[in-house]
Parts: C-alpha cells; sequence; structure tokens
C-alpha cells in the first residue's frame, strides 16, 4: 500500500493553447478510494495517465509511497492500470488473462495458479476461468480486466473509467463491487469517471477538475453542502443546482416578485443565488415568490422533477431552466403556472463576476 502526492503537476502539449493539466497538487492517503471526476476534456484521465508513467510530466513531482517516480517507466512505478476498454487477449483464456502479467515477470506457473484463483474468488469468476472473452458478457470482461489488475497486487490501482461500456443497471451493480472490493483490498485507488453520481457514490474523496485545473476536493457530502464555486455546484448533483443570476437592489437579490435578503455585505449589483432542486417548495400564493411556467415533467417514480422557465426575464438562469423537486403525488399539466419560493437557509450565493462562493 502507499500514498500518492501530485506536487504541482502540469502537462503542456506543443501546439496546445493551455495546458492539459495545470498545477495539480493532490495528497492521496494510503489505502483511499479518491475519485477524479469532471467533463470531458478537464484533464481527469490525463493526470491518472501520468501517475501510470503513460504520460511525460512537463512540470512538478509525483511521488509513490514517497518515493519519486515522475521520471520512473510504468513498470517501475508499481501501478496497475484499468481502461475503459477491457483490451483482453481473446485467443486467451480468463485464467490466462488475469495470470499473463505474473508469468511474464516469470512467477512459476503454480503460484500464477494460485493468485489467479484468490482474485476469480473476489470477483465471482471461479466458473469461467476456462472461458475466452468472446464468451463473457460485457460485465464479466470488466470483472477479468479488473482481476488482471488485482492479481499482480500494486501500490495503486488506476481506474480509467471502467464503467463506461456497460448498461445503466449493471453500472450501478458493478460500481458497488467495485467500491467493496477496494475496502476489502484496502489498495490506494485513483479512479476517474465523467459521471458525478459514480463520483459521489464511490469516492472517500472527490477531485472535481475543469480546464486542466482542481476546482475542490473534499467528501462526497461536503461537495454537495459547501461547493466552492458555480462550477462546482452546478456539477455535484442530479438535476444539478439551479444557478440564476439576479440584480441586486437594497441589499437582497430579485427574481422577479421573489426577494431574496442577502445576509452579508454585498458591493455588486448582481449576485447568482443557488438553489438545489429539493429546496424549492410550491405555493398557490404569488406574493413574493418565482413565478414559472411548466415546460417538463419527469417522473422518476418515488419523486418528480419540474422543468420550467421564468415568465419574465429580469434575470437568467445558466441552464435556462428553472428545476425543482416534487412529491410523485403532485399533479400538474405542461402550460401550467406555479409558484415557487426557496427555503431561506438553504440557499447558496455566488459572486457573479469571480464564480467564487460568497461566505
Amino acid at each position: 500500500m502507499a500514498t500518492v502526492q501530485f506536487e504541482g503537476v502540469s502537462l503542456s502539449y506543443p501546439g496546445a493553447p493551455r495546458p492539459a493539466v495545470e498545477d495539480l497538487s493532490l495528497d492521496i492517503a494510503d489505502g483511499e478510494f479518491l475519485v477524479l471526476v469532471g467533463p470531458s476534456g478537464c484533464g481527469k484521465s490525463t493526470s491518472l495517465r501520468m501517475l501510470a508513467g503513460l504520460e511525460a510530466v512537463s512540470a512538478g513531482r509525483i511521488r509513490i509511497g514517497g518515493l519519486d517516480v515522475t521520471g520512473l517507466p510504468p513498470r517501475s512505478r508499481d501501478v496497475a492500470m484499468v481502461f475503459q476498454s477491457y483490451a483482453l487477449y481473446p485467443n486467451m483464456t480468463v485464467a490466462e488473462n488475469m495470470g499473463f502479467a505474473l508469468r511474464n515477470a516469470g512467477m512459476s506457473k503454480a503460484d500464477t495458479l494460485i493468485q489467479v484463483k484468490e482474485a476469480a474468488a473476489m470477483l465471482e469468476l471461479e466458473d469461467l476461468l476456462d472461458r475466452k472473452p468472446a464468451k463473457l458478457s460485457g460485465g464479466q470482461r470488466q470483472r477479468v480486466a479488473m482481476g488482471r489488475a488485482i492479481v499482480r497486487r500494486p501500490q495503486v490501482f488506476c481506474m480509467d473509467e471502467p464503467l463506461s461500456n456497460l448498461d445503466a443497471k449493471l453500472r450501478v451493480s458493478t460500481r458497488s463491487q467495485i467500491a467493496a472490493l477496494q475496502k476489502r483490498l484496502g489498495t490506494t485507488t485513483v479512479y476517474v469517471t465523467h459521471d458525478q453520481v459514480e463520483a459521489m457514490t464511490m469516492g472517500h474523496r472527490v477531485a472535481v477538475m475543469k480546464d486542466g485545473q482542481l476546482q475542490q476536493i473534499a467528501a462526497p457530502r461536503e461537495l454537495y453542502d459547501n461547493p466552492v464555486n458555480t462550477f462546482v455546484a452546478g456539477f455535484i448533483g442530479s438535476p444539478g443546482m439551479n444557478l440564476l443570476t439576479a440584480p441586486v437592489r437594497d441589499g437582497a437579490a430579485i427574481l422577479n416578485d421573489l426577494r431574496i435578503p442577502l445576509l452579508h455585505k454585498f458591493s455588486g449589483d448582481k449576485v447568482v443565488v443557488g438553489i438545489r432542486p429539493e429546496s424549492w417548495e410550491v405555493t398557490t400564493d404569488p406574493e413574493n415568490s418565482l413565478a414559472v411556467e411548466v415546460e417538463l415533467l419527469e417522473e422518476l417514480g418515488s419523486e418528480s422533477f419540474l422543468y420550467s422557465h421564468g415568465v419574465t426575464d429580469e434575470w437568467s438562469s445558466r441552464s435556462g431552466r428553472v428545476v425543482a423537486r416534487v412529491d410523485r403525488r403532485f399533479r400538474v399539466a405542461l402550460g401550467d403556472k406555479l409558484y415557487l419560493t426557496p427555503k431561506q437557509d438553504e440557499l447558496f450565493f455566488f459572486d457573479a463576476e469571480t464564480e467564487l462562493r460568497i461566505s
């Protein structure tokens, strides 16, 4: 097991307008499951590949277990990589695929078989060891790819969107298996995904990235409750937080007939008000409420989400809509006019210029 440190790590590609990763500093504890999350092109996979030695670092240092591995080749880092594609050898059985790296490193056939069977038992692959990849489902192939990493008993697991090729139901079951397996093994794991639900349900901590820069790193609940800027606020949560840019008058944000007092000194003429979908209440009283017109009702069984737009456009929404969670028994038709009021103790405020949280 080992700690992992990124110390001011950057990577710039020739001719690129900006670094793919810029001044990344992270301390990952021994045995921690850290998730790197962000939109496509944010630098999360590049960061993982630098850790594994598959990309050269332009500046900074990477340490594994206190050892500077910045200039070491991949084989000298004791890191096992699980890719988005299964990358299994089609002509080999499951057992041969899982044991290939061990046999290639000179381990005896008998010892290799012992470690393969141990990993197969963890992954419920015992009955599939004699099959070839063509005879396996997508979920089974992904477990074989994970087994190939597990048998090496590395210091660090690097997982690059390993569930992306699975269907939605299988992703849910497999991510719980991965989290449980990592807890059992206690191996330091760096996991990359663009799916924020996946990140929130799996990671001990989550690092949110945008445009090659780390935005915030914290436990999932901390990210949700205390986002540092509008990007984290809008990215974490499903559906994301409503980010409403409103004019400020007499110490309050104005959303048509809704007046939201600012409980702190604020000198700007505009403010971004953050309201989670669950922080709205539907009311029949137009007094000091936000009038909206329903565009879409998304029913999810246990709950429903209303998507609407404001009746006037004095203010603006980053997403173009206002989303509110309602009870599944709530009845509404498209085009209906509703009145929303926010729960005052669940509001967020962000500077409209810097996009940083106002605290």
